[in-house]
């Protein structure tokens, strides 16, 4: 496995793949994998000739500095799951190389990313946004595998690819769960044991939503559900439930009407460094 920590590096290894005549899937990472990036390296394994992974704690995302320090970095540990799932290449640059000084220009799109989870965490999408552009620019890649779990940074980055014309196909990934239904993610280990059994109610709570769903509840009988179930957990802050559209992310109301997905925000710890997880859930399609 190459592992490339500069531009001109990971353009020449892509420029090797693509003499040979073979394809190039991608998957972008801030590190601490886990099981759910696994699954999409396998995806994009099982369509393309070549992988690319690449590693980089994005600063432009990260509304806290206390929350960017925070995040785990764990290299060498990562390098080793990429390498036994045969990906062939990783991209690992520092800020400098992806932010050279002077860097002014960022990609946003504005509506998407100012909605839902974009209002809990102002800045965020204008962050993902413009570090994936980046990376599309620089690996070029033929397709690239992201996560349902980030369901409203999917939309985003769907939305961003079609506005700007980017030769590159998006594929999700559904949300791989742990054994007791939490989401596969990165910040999962920064929980505390206690939050950490705590944090189920996110998944406990899209279940009742689903539940309410299926019997012919409302919308609004499906937020009050989700509320009433993450706020008999103590150690849990609700900070943020959207129902909308699947595909559009538009807000609905009264009975639905075609497919719909709940997204939540929801908070543990201490609010000084508070660890905020994220889930979501499709319903009727």
């Amino acid at each position: 496995m190459l592992v490339c920590r500069d531009i001109a590096g990971i353009r020449a290894a892509v420029a090797a793949y693509r003499a040979a005549g073979e394809d190039v899937g991608l998957v972008t990472t801030m590190g601490a994998l886990h099981a759910g990036h696994m699954a999409l390296v396998a995806a994009a394994k099982a369509a393309r000739d070549r992988v690319v992974a690449t590693i980089f704690v994005n600063p432009t995302q990260f509304g806290n500095a206390v929350d960017l320090e925070k995040y785990p970095r764990t290299e060498a540990a990562d390098l080793t799951m990429l390498e036994a799932a045969g990906v062939d290449a990783v991209f690992i640059p520092s800020v400098e190389e992806m932010y050279p000084p002077g860097d002014e220009t960022i990609v946003e799109t504005i509506k998407l990313a100012n909605m839902l989870h974009g209002v809990v965490r102002p800045g965020h999408f204008r962050g993902v946004a413009t570090v994936v552009t980046k990376l599309f620019n620089i690996v070029q890649a033929d397709a690239a595998w992201f996560g349902e779990k980030d369901y409203q940074q999917l939309q985003v980055i769907r939305r961003m690819v079609r506005d700007l014309h980017m030769p590159i196909t998006i594929h999700a990934v559904p949300t791989l769960r742990e054994a007791d239904g939490l989401a596969m993610s990165s910040r999962n280990v920064r929980l505390s044991a206690e939050d950490r059994q705590a944090a189920t109610v996110l998944h406990r709570a899209l279940e009742r939503a689903a539940t309410l769903a299926a019997g012919g509840a409302t919308v609004e009988d499906m937020r009050a559900g989700i509320a009433a179930e993450i706020g008999a957990e103590p150690r849990a802050r609700l900070k943020a439930v959207d129902i909308v559209a699947a595909d559009t992310l538009a807000p609905v109301a009264g009975p639905p009407d075609g497919p719909l997905a709940i997204m939540l925000s929801v908070a543990f710890g201490p609010p000084a460094a508070e660890v905020l997880l994220i889930d979501q859930r499709e319903i009727g399609k």
